[in-house]
């Protein structure tokens, strides 16, 4: 049996404390590194397994590097980190966008110039589209390549990815093995007592969670792994949602922020509303938050067995006008309590995380752009998917004129009929003529300190 080949190794570099280990984090999706404020906490090289879009990749987070300097901690640092330089197919040189580049910042990268190997700039710290300028003065550390990011929020990993990756072979079983250990994270969602956990158990079919009528029971998220049908799902049943003016006790105010996190982790919610009392104010806030943080959703309908007059078209067009806002996600009548229906939602869950996950390529949606019978007067140039979970889409234009919500929802319906996107938000996003050029590349003929432009982040919501 022939050896396989080695992973292509991508390496982490720069100064203590710019966010070199919440990158990696990021990117590994996992808390491999140490993570604080202290400048210097990661002392040695820490390296994980990453898969970005099917093509693996060893990820290297070293020290943080303070060249020539005299102290052993540092210089020692700054030796191990040559090695993995040696060894790497690409270099990731995370700089803090938030402060002026210093003399470190400028003799690392000089070091890292003298290595001819392929370098990306990562600025990081840019989380709202307001400081995208603050990464502009860094082009003139003379890097060809420059993506302004928020390792912390995750905005502008993929586009950093992508460039980083292009060169990571992509083979079939590579793409079997993604596809074989994929896991689909779905938090259950909520206010107190409409059986939340209830359903998880139904779902796992045993007795996980703590089953009681008294509102609130579940304080702590808990989760569970199945099997079903060669797909694993991991469910995390979170604690009942109240209003903040409600939530007294520090441990409930405890249980919002976890089911809150919980939300932004998870691939897909459910979203289970009792069914005896139809869609209540508080309903509509909890599900908004999935809904704002970019989440495929499906909507349960739970105790439809305690309900007199089931008339579910009704009852679905009811539901329709209290969550507009929803219009996409699907509607699931269930009975938690005798497992009636629940067997349904492990295929909509399953297509939701799948229309979420889908892309679609420049040229495909430039075709159905251009046979689109709009008014929308922006003289647009292209549109582009850039993002999945949710699926994100930019259209770059030349007129300066805002786009109306109006125009973006009609784009979104009309990707919607065109190619599906059931159960998911959709992301829609215009930019400039000015952000044309492929993100993270210097535009031809820019000096070292050419404006970034509009070329920022595209948020992952």
């Amino acid at each position: 049996m022939s050896e396989s080949l080695p992973l292509p190794t991508i390496v982490v570099v720069g100064r203590p404390n710019v966010g070199k280990s919440t990158l990696f984090n990021a990117i590994l999706g996992t808390r491999r590194s140490i993570v604080g404020d202290e400048p210097g906490i990661t002392r040695d090289r820490i390296s994980g397994i990453a898969d970005h879009r099917g093509r693996r990749f060893e990820l290297i987070d070293t020290g943080g590097i303070i060249p020539d300097d005299d102290e052993m901690i540092p210089a020692e640092i700054f030796k191990q980190a040559r090695v993995a330089f040696e060894n790497s197919s690409h270099i990731i040189y995370v700089i803090d966008g938030r402060t002026e580049i210093t003399g470190i910042d400028r003799e690392l990268a000089r070091l890292l110039h003298a290595l001819n190997k392929p370098v990306a700039l990562a600025v990081n710290k840019i989380d709202d589209v307001k400081v995208e300028g603050l990464a502009n003065e860094f082009w003139s550390l003379g890097f060809d390549y420059l993506f302004p990011i928020s390792a912390e929020h995750r905005i502008g990993l993929d586009d950093l990815l992508d460039h980083v990756t292009a060169g990571v072979p992509l083979s079939a079983d590579d793409e079997q093995a993604r596809v074989a250990a994929q896991k689909i994270r779905v938090a259950i969602i909520g206010r107190p007592n409409v059986g939340k956990s209830t359903l998880l158990n139904s779902l796992c079919g045993a007795e996980r969670s703590i089953v009681t009528p008294v509102a609130g029971t579940t304080r702590d998220a808990v989760d569970e792994l199945v099997v079903h049908e060669g797909t694993e799902y991991i469910f995390v049943d979170t604690a009942g949602i109240r209003r903040k003016g409600k939530t007294k006790m520090m441990a409930e105010k405890l249980a919002v922020m976890m089911a809150r996190r919980h939300i932004e982790q998870a691939d897909i919610v459910l979203m289970v509303i009792d069914a005896t009392e139809g869609v209540v104010a508080i309903d509509a806030n909890i599900a908004g938050y999935a809904h704002e943080d970019g989440r495929a959703i499906v909507i349960v309908l739970n105790k439809w067995d305690a309900v007199e007059k089931k008339d579910k078209r009704a009852f679905v067009q009811a539901v329709r006008d209290e969550l507009r806002y929803l219009e996409y996600a699907p509607i699931a009548f269930i009975s938690a309590k005798t497992g009636a229906g629940v067997s349904q939602l492990f295929a909509l869950i399953k297509r939701g995380y799948q229309e979420a996950s889908k892309r679609i390529s420049t040229s495909d949606l430039n075709k159905f752009f251009h046979t689109l019978e709009t008014d929308l007067d922006l003289k647009v140039r292209y549109l582009t998917q850039t993002g999945v979970r949710p699926p994100t889409f930019v259209l770059f234009k030349d007129s300066t004129k805002a786009m109306h919500f109006s125009h973006e929802r009609y784009v979104a319906n009309q990707l919607r009929e065109k190619f599906g996107f059931s159960g998911t938000p959709i992301v829609i996003k215009s930019k400039s003529k000015n952000a044309k050029r492929s993100p993270g590349q210097r535009p031809a003929g820019a000096g070292r300190k050419k404006k970034l432009q509009a070329g920022g982040p595209v948020k992952d919501n």
